[in-house]
């Protein structure tokens, strides 16, 4: 009897994780798909000025690889960089000069805000100070982006044609990461992937709709849009600050756009599993808005939705189960299919896409050490800055 039991709560398990991914698979956005890219662009008759915002802190390393691409767009307005170096002991600002003394192209203005004042996220207070260098020049648009982000030289010139022909407030693109190292083949598509399956970037173009996010790596935004939300005042607490911004303007009405990106890619690496753990610890648990409840569901959820599966195909196959082994089996295979689309935008093999349930595990342990970090008062942290207490930035990113 109480062998019978256990067989039939394995059943019943794989079961619901099947149905869970039938759901996700016909009616979470469709998050699947990678085909959001830049909407259709309409060049303006007059081509609006633009204010590059570029917050930097110990970026050094990066900055050849990135820097460059900025100061040669091709854009036919007026455009002009901003790069705040937020107390880097790097040289970052001194590189800065020195590239854009070889490189020429746009104007690069290089300033120091100094430390950020007590209720401000670093970055966020460096994108601030940006943001008043940039508008004594009265840009029409701001373009966010970060010191690791590479842009083609179309690209400004793409991004604001889009914005104008769509009538959108907001277009921003999810940088293409880099996938060299044998850990960021696993963990970086995945991390885009899990990113569209929160965020369905459908959603996010639809009007009406409550989903919000954008990508901080390339965010182009109008400048009154910023003034009447407030940005970054408003969400000068936010460690997720991208999805803050997104959800700052979209609650007062603005129109979003999030898609990937084509000619848009972060150069930042992350060689070691231990890179993309800091990268994915740092606000796990902010995400969840540092809440055990939510914690525990999320870990719960993660558990049902990717390790079932191939769990009780295991089992299944052990005890001969053939019920346990077809739903398994079937829910593997809808969750590896789902995972093709951002395997082949990455250009990665698709015998990764089968150890998508590996990868949910390193993700799951991420989240709960995000969650160990903030209960030992460490914090979320920004490139050398922690926050111990994040506690306020709830409120913005819920």
């Amino acid at each position: 009897m109480g062998q019978t039991a256990r067989v039939s709560a394995i059943v019943w398990t794989a079961a619901v994780s099947l149905a869970a991914w039938l759901w996700l698979l016909l009616f979470q956005g469709f998050f699947w798909r990678t085909d959001v890219r830049l909407p259709p662009e309409r060049d303006p008759a007059h081509w609006p000025s633009v204010g590059v915002v570029v917050p930097a802190r110990d970026e050094a390393e990066v900055l050849p690889a990135s820097l460059p691409s900025l100061l040669a767009q091709d854009y036919p307005g007026r455009a002009e960089v901003f790069l705040v170096d937020d107390g880097s002991s790097d040289g970052t600002g001194e590189l800065a000069r020195e590239l854009a003394r070889r490189a020429g192209g746009l104007p690069l203005t290089v300033s120091s805000p100094g430390e950020p004042p007590s209720g401000w996220t670093g970055k966020l207070w460096a994108v601030r100070h940006g943001i008043g260098l940039a508008r004594a020049r009265g840009p029409e648009y701001l373009l966010l982006t970060d010191a690791d982000i590479a842009h083609e030289p179309d690209s400004l010139r793409r991004l604001v044609a889009a914005a104008h022909g769509g009538g959108f407030d907001v277009v921003s693109q999810m940088a293409r990461l880099r996938v060299e190292s044998l850990w960021e083949r696993l963990v970086v598509p995945a991390f885009v992937y899990f990113f569209a399956q929160l965020y369905p970037f459908r959603r996010i173009g639809r009007k009406g709709a409550r989903t919000a996010a954008a990508a901080g790596g390339c965010v182009l935004l109008r400048a009154d849009t910023a003034e009447r939300a407030r940005i970054p005042d408003a969400i000068r607490h936010a460690v997720i600050d991208d999805v803050a911004l997104a959800r700052a303007v979209k609650g007062g009405g603005g129109h979003i756009w999030l898609g990937l990106a084509e000619r848009v890619d972060s150069v930042r690496p992350y060689p070691r599993l231990h890179d993309l753990w800091r990268m994915v610890s740092r606000s796990a648990y902010a995400q969840l808005r540092h809440h055990p409840l939510v914690l525990l569901g999320t870990v719960l959820g993660l558990a049902l939705v990717y390790l079932v599966p191939p769990l009780a195909v295991v089992v299944g196959l052990a005890t001969g189960g053939t019920s346990t082994v077809l739903l398994g089996g079937c829910a593997w295979l809808v969750m590896t299919g789902t995972y093709v689309p951002m395997l082949r935008y990455y250009r990665q093999p698709l015998w990764l896409a089968p150890l998508l349930p590996f990868t949910a595990f390193l993700y799951l342990l991420m989240t709960v050490d995000s969650a160990v970090q903030h209960y030992r008062g460490r914090g979320a942290a920004w490139k050398g800055r922690t926050y111990a207490r994040p506690d306020a930035v709830v409120g913005e990113e819920r």
